[in-house]
């Protein structure tokens, strides 16, 4: 069955973006963009609020960009033909490699779940995530933890009260300082 993972860079004290909005501080070295490179040929399916499809959206022309490096390209070769499910209540119509769910976040994971393919069911956007994680289907979660300390903001972590369990799967310290932490829930 296909593994559900939520990954997304933090601060230490557990933000996704600070107070101001702001998420600058979270911009990936080479050895960092690399590695997110290679976790993304892991994914089959990403689902995303709105917030992230429209923030990741630049990615969807970004091979336009005389300017980009090679790193830049090789993220956008996979990111743009990979399958894409946004969650909105707003949105009407979505672009390039994506659609609009059609059922509830449980009913969309079951689908792809129950679905041939390869790879796994990457979840981004904090509210999503949460949402996940009350329903119980994040088998994943993956972090990669800046040096920094925001104040507040939106955290990584759902913000209710349910213990969840988690095995260490993998860590990994780049030069930068940042700290890659991979925990399987525990079932």
């Amino acid at each position: 069955m296909r593994s559900v993972t939520y990954s997304m860079s933090v601060s230490l004290d557990g933000y996704i973006v600070g107070p101001d909005g702001d998420f600058d501080w979270g911009a990936p070295d080479e050895e960092v963009f690399r590695f997110w490179i290679d976790e993304i040929r892991e994914v089959g399916v990403h689902l995303l609020g709105r917030r992230l499809y429209e923030t990741m959206l630049y990615w969807e022309t970004a091979d336009q960009d005389p300017s980009l490096d090679d790193a830049m390209r090789e993220w956008t070769a996979l990111w743009k033909p990979l399958p894409k499910v946004v969650f909105s209540t707003t949105l009407s119509a979505v672009r390039g490699h994506a659609r609009l769910a059609s059922g509830g976040l449980a009913e969309e994971i079951e689908r792809l779940r129950a679905e041939p393919g390869e790879g796994d069911i990457a979840i981004g956007g904090a509210t999503l995530a949460a949402e996940a994680a009350a329903l119980g289907l994040i088998d994943e979660y993956r972090t990669m933890v800046y040096p920094v300390l925001v104040g507040g903001g939106i955290p990584f972590f759902p913000q209710h009260e349910r213990r969840v369990d988690l095995e260490l799967v993998e860590t990994r310290t780049f030069s930068s300082k940042v700290v890659y932490l991979r925990y399987r829930v525990a079932r």
